[in-house]
């Protein structure tokens, strides 16, 4: 059937999703492989003390929902397809918001479907020999299916995201309570949870702890690009992104404290795969497979989150005659931005058979967090440029909410430039490409 939204003007995305779509595109974005992964790191960086570990990923959270909240304040106030690359153009002009979308299609989203779409074909292994070529094709027929699921329909396309997403999370909720139940490693823990000083060394290795788990969280402020499609969007998206982000504070720190149970936090700093290492501990070497199903299907979810809603900034972009004209279009029978869907896909594939995505997103994954502090600071000048627009949600706080979240943004920006100055300064380089594209596409529109 039609969507009557669609049938007024076949040109618009139609408004097809609630509070329920857009939450489970939050969880199921943020939700890769770094929960199963980043939790050793982050002990190995606390001293494997237990409570400046736990305590980092609580920070991280707490930091990700006053994101939340702030854009909370953005999508409810200016619910238009695009999200953040809307923002960041009406607030800091064209230039700022192009070099956005140019990172986003060349490495940060193409980029982050490439890496899940490999590291699921790695783990798929554990079920069939694939080898090298397997791996590949295997990648690019996920990037494939996640493309034609998005083209076919964003009702479609939302309800295999919330299926999968259910399953992750209900996957991590149950192996979390099978190690809180079957493990002994608080016995180990109890005397290591605080250290007995705060030395320099420990708040150091914790600042570079929180910039891992902020990585972790990263991915929820890709429902600002669907906005939108949202139902009722002054009141659907700011409930949606702060729901989605604050469950996902509630998951982490399950599965964090969970890790520690089954294997101790000497073990747990100490595993090269800590999901995986703590169920076999726990429920013997067979489960690891049942691990491996689970983050199959979470990178499965967080590759359809990408695809269900960064291709909506190129499609403003492409609206605004700063990209390809064809990018803007709607498809007339499935209502959906299938030609940026699909030429965002085909990148993605390019860089899963090429291998060289790891070294893009590795150099300009940073250079994002420039631009979800523009988002944020966006809030400031709205309020001051545009008083008159109705705000149905302000963003509870203000203004220390969104200055916090700005400064962690500089932070996690000053920290890679100082601690990596080379992939820094690629990661820059690489960006920068932007600049004589914009002025194409700007000469072209003239």
């Amino acid at each position: 059937m039609t969507s009557p939204d669609r049938a007024r003007d076949p040109g618009q995305l139609a408004r097809l999703l609630g509070t329920w779509d857009l939450t489970q595109i939050v969880v199921g974005t943020v939700i890769g492989s770094g929960i199963f992964i980043v939790p050793a790191t982050v002990l190995r960086q606390t001293g494997e003390h237990t409570g400046p570990a736990v305590l980092v990923w609580l920070v991280g959270g707490v930091l990700s929902l006053l994101g939340a909240l702030t854009y909370g304040e953005l999508g409810a106030m200016n619910p238009k397809a695009g999200g953040l690359y809307v923002y960041v153009r009406d607030t800091f002009g064209r230039a700022p918001a192009f070099l956005y979308g140019w990172t986003m299609f060349l490495a940060i989203s193409s980029g982050s479907m490439a890496t899940l779409a490999v590291a699921a074909s790695g783990y798929l292994e554990q079920f069939v020999t694939l080898g090298p070529v397997g791996r590949k094709v295997t990648a690019v027929v996920m990037v494939a299916v996640v493309a034609a699921l998005n083209i076919r329909g964003t009702r479609e396309s939302a309800t295999v995201q919330n299926w999968a997403t259910v399953i992750k999370v209900a996957a991590i909720l149950v192996m979390s309570a099978v190690l809180l139940a079957g493990g002994n490693g608080f016995a180990e823990a109890g005397a290591t949870v605080w250290p007995e000083s705060f030395d320099p060394a420990l708040l150091s290795g914790a600042g570079l702890a929180m910039i891992g788990v902020l990585w972790a969280y990263e991915g929820w402020q890709y429902v600002t690009f669907s906005a939108g499609e949202a139902r009722d969007p002054q009141r659907t998206f700011p409930r949606a992104i702060v729901y989605g982000t604050a469950g996902l504070i509630g998951v982490y720190l399950l599965a964090v404290v969970a890790y520690i149970a089954a294997l101790g936090p000497a073990g747990a700093a100490a595993s090269g795969s800590v999901a995986a290492d703590a169920v076999g501990q726990v429920a013997g070497p067979g489960a690891a497979k049942l691990i491996a199903a689970a983050i199959i299907v979470s990178m499965f979810s967080a590759a359809n989150g990408i695809a269900l809603t960064a291709p909506r900034v190129f499609f403003a972009m492409a609206r605004d005659g700063l990209f390809f004209r064809r990018l803007a279009e709607v498809h007339p029978r499935f209502g959906t931005p299938s030609v940026a869907v699909l030429w965002s896909s085909l990148w993605a594939a390019v860089l899963a058979l090429s291998g060289t995505f790891e070294e893009l997103l590795t150099y300009v994954v940073f250079a994002g967090w420039v631009f979800y502090g523009l988002g944020a600071v966006s809030v400031f000048v709205y309020r001051r440029t545009q008083p008159e627009l109705p705000r149905p949600f302000k963003v509870p706080g203000y203004p220390v909410t969104p200055v916090l979240f700005v400064l962690s943004a500089v932070a996690i920006v000053v920290n890679t430039l100082v601690a990596q100055p080379k992939q820094g300064l690629l990661g820059v380089l690489v960006m920068m490409t932007g600049v004589p594209a914009y002025f194409v596409w700007r000469r072209r529109k003239r």
